[in-house]
């Protein structure tokens, strides 16, 4: 394309004008900074935040789920023979010991039945008797050739007969002794007596569909919880070397936890959850736990020695994973990259990166980068400026 002269004049004069404003900009920079008024006179003043330092001590690792309580057995009282119900010897809810009386059914119908049973046997053990001793003279008179084969035969069966009818009485007499004994009912277990379902003069029925009462066995007592698939590997690994204990911490409650072991891990885990089932058996001497109570179960699984530690907030992620902001001597941070471990209470232990005694900012990264100042206060207002 052809470029008449005068046109090629304009462009050369517009690049010369360029390069001269571009020289007189750098000269007036430098002119600047010689003269103190330059980039160091607007540098960022220290940051304020706040810090924490990082500590080193046995921390547990530890596992927090729900729980509920659940009681160590519970047995449904029912009758074993029909009569109608003459006492009932505990109010509901009272504490019960293992074989103390709980009801009594009207024992006179079982009374009497034993009575017949035992004249029954009593009649025909006398019977017995002389069957048997007519069985031994016929056996005398066959031996000595007065008397026929016949006669001991017959005399031999009825004997036999005699004592089988013995036997039948004596079970029966058994039966109605042991019914009689049914008549009064008594606690399996130590345990905590639930609500009612029979009062005196009511009739009980032999094995009915309902229990006349409910005793659980609180002492000990059972939490059951449950954890992610992903933590029983460590739990049985743990389980294997030492008891794990497990504590129970009831909502609202002031006192210090329940502290149990760990009895039961389940034999498969839920896949509708991905969680398996698990218990702690605890003494609850004190009956402060209560079958269907709700508790924070805490599982320990071990002790971490001399564990570094640092408050969870000073944790950062970027790019290349999480970092921490460590202040030097000098005022200055360093964003330094970090392995994190178990995460205790507001504490997340470090597998690598810090040892105890750094200082780290806990408050106030979002205005740091590597290298910045920055000014250690006691607190942060909610704009993020520091104040005394």
């Amino acid at each position: 394309m052809r470029v008449f002269p005068q046109f090629r004049s304009a462009q050369e004069s517009g690049r010369t004008g360029l390069v001269t404003a571009i020289a007189m900009l750098a000269v007036n920079l430098t002119i600047a900074g010689c003269s103190g008024k330059g980039p160091e006179s607007h540098a960022m003043p220290p940051v304020p935040v706040l810090t924490a330092k990082v500590q080193q001590r046995d921390v547990p690792n530890q596992l927090h789920e729900i729980g509920t309580v659940e009681a160590f057995e519970s047995i449904a009282i029912k009758g074993q023979i029909e009569g109608v119900l003459q006492a009932v010897n505990f109010k509901e809810g009272d504490f019960v010991t293992k074989g103390q009386s709980l009801f009594i059914i009207d024992p006179r119908p079982f009374a009497a039945a034993l009575r017949q049973a035992e004249a029954n046997q009593a009649r025909d053990q006398a019977d017995a008797n002389q069957a048997r001793t007519d069985e031994q003279r016929y056996a005398f008179m066959l031996k000595e050739g007065v008397g026929s084969r016949q006669q001991y035969d017959l005399a031999f069966a009825k004997a036999a007969n005699m004592d089988a009818t013995v036997a039948a009485d004596k079970a029966a007499a058994d039966s109605a002794r042991l019914s009689l004994q049914y008549a009064e009912i008594h606690s399996p277990i130590d345990g905590i007596t639930g609500k009612l379902q029979a009062h005196a003069g009511d009739l009980i029925k032999a094995d009915a569909d309902n229990p006349i009462v409910t005793i659980a066995q609180v002492e000990p007592i059972y939490v059951d919880f449950s954890i992610p698939e992903k933590d029983l590997a460590q739990v049985r690994e743990n389980m294997a070397s030492h008891p794990l204990e497990v504590d129970a911490t009831i909502p609202g409650d002031t006192h210090p936890p329940e502290h149990g072991v760990l009895s039961f891990i389940d034999n498969s885990v839920d896949k509708t959850t991905g969680t398996i089932a698990l218990k702690g058996l605890f003494q609850n001497e004190n009956r402060r736990l209560w079958p269907g109570q709700f508790v924070n179960a805490t599982l320990t699984l071990a002790v971490i020695q001399h564990a570094v530690l640092v408050p969870s907030q000073a944790l950062q992620t970027g790019q290349e994973g999480p970092f921490v902001y460590v202040v030097g001597h000098d005022m200055k941070v360093e964003a330094r990259p970090v392995v994190e471990g178990a995460v205790i209470d507001s504490d997340t232990i470090i597998d690598h990166g810090l040892q105890a005694g750094e200082t780290v900012v806990i408050d106030g990264q979002l205005r740091l980068m590597p290298g910045a100042v920055v000014r250690i206060k006691s607190n942060l207002d909610n704009s993020g400026a520091a104040s005394q």
